[in-house]
């Protein structure tokens, strides 16, 4: 089989599960495929923190890693139900680069001696079944469902970045970079025919989004 044999197949509804599964196992438990684009921390130079900033620091990026996990289960389980080929292939390009987030995230936690959530199982497969029921309501709602998601992820990740410490630049490296990809996500989600979510959707996407963070910022 060639190259454009490989790309142009058409792949079953059993396929697309198998392979949402290897992507579900590779997000929670393996090496996740990533766009292999240079970590924003790498020209940093490591700073010296307390113990209570490096705890600070440490459980921001626990929080922003969980996010991470959740948005790669909710573009999976849009892709899956996702009508439109070219819908699903942006739902797939972005979440190779929310990949990179998640590898970004997970490295710089350890190196400030922490753990990522052991919440990371729910909030995937939670945030994979969200998907999916937006993506059977319609692509239109499913890619309004991930611009108003990531522009929720930007408004997070600017608090996240007043909390961190001043002199934390490889952990604002990383925050800075996703924000610039999360925002750009939302636009190109709201250009492809996104519509905008009732305000009681948005609510409760806050609500949920409250009770992942405070939980994943402890555990």
């Amino acid at each position: 089989m060639n190259k454009s044999d490989h790309t142009n197949r058409q792949y079953s509804p059993l396929d697309q599960l198998l392979m949402g599964v290897d992507v579900g196992m590779r997000t929670l438990f393996g090496q996740p495929k990533t766009t292999e684009r240079t970590n924003p921390a790498h020209n940093e130079t490591e700073a010296e923190l307390s113990e209570a900033e490096r705890q600070l620091a440490g459980r921001l990026m626990r929080i922003n890693h969980a996010g991470e996990v959740a948005a790669q289960g909710l573009y999976q389980g849009q892709a899956l139900t996702a009508r439109l080929p070219q819908v699903r292939q942006q739902m797939e390009r972005a979440a190779l680069e929310e990949n990179d987030h998640l590898d970004w995230c997970e490295k710089r936690a350890k190196e400030l001696g922490t753990h990522v959530s052991a919440f990371n199982p729910v909030w995937y497969a939670g945030s994979a079944a969200i998907g999916a029921l937006a993506g059977l309501a319609g692509d239109k709602w499913s890619l309004g469902f991930v611009a108003e998601t990531e522009k929720q992820v930007v408004k997070h990740l600017e608090e996240h970045l007043e909390q961190l410490p001043e002199h934390d630049d490889k952990s604002r490296a990383i925050l800075e970079q996703m924000k610039e990809d999360e925002g750009h996500h939302a636009t190109v989600a709201l250009e492809a025919g996104g519509t905008e979510l009732p305000l009681p959707v948005k609510k409760l996407m806050g609500i949920t989004s409250k009770v992942m963070t405070r939980t994943a910022f402890w555990l």
